[in-house]
């Protein structure tokens, strides 16, 4: 299992629970190779309306994405599972390069396979322009979320 990206399904609600913060501590990392190594070669995304498949499709398409949502801050939080799925909730902060700040709202749907690799993920995402004194998330912008720092459900987001 070379390609293994524990925790594997099935999965309980403590590997769930794991499998959620170690994709949110890598998509914080903002560097879309590292993050894209988490799905399977061929992985299949629906992201808003972008349809990809594959995990150089996946770089290109994150490398646009943190071009243009600058100071990217991400919280992801369990919603459900079952054996090899997760439905996770997730809100991330950002700004463009106008300096205009937003919180996006999402959720998703993942699927694993039998080495924790993702093979799908279908992202539904809702902006809301907020001001800068509205931020939530506040930590180095470069790494993950502190263990201190509150997640959605403490947040009451």
């Amino acid at each position: 299992m070379e390609n293994a990206r524990p925790p594997l399904p099935p999965f309980t609600r403590e590997t769930a629970i794991e499998k959620v913060r170690r994709a949110e501590d890598a998509w914080n990392t903002r560097d879309p190779a590292k993050v894209a190594l988490a799905y399977t070669v061929e992985s299949r995304w629906r992201n808003r309306s972008a349809f990809l498949v594959g995990r150089p499709a996946i770089v290109e398409f994150l490398t646009r994405k943190w071009a243009r949502e600058l100071e990217y801050r991400l919280i992801k939080e369990l919603w459900g599972f079952r054996e090899n799925r997760m439905a996770v909730r997730f809100v991330y902060e950002s700004h463009d390069e106008g300096g205009q700040w937003f919180r996006s709202f999402g959720n998703e749907l993942w699927e694993f396979d039998e080495n924790g690799l993702m093979r799908a993920r279908h992202a539904s995402i809702n902006d809301l322009p907020i001001s800068e004194g509205d931020r939530k998330f506040h930590w180095d912008r470069s790494g993950p979320r502190p263990a201190d720092h509150p997640g959605l459900s403490e947040l009451g987001l």
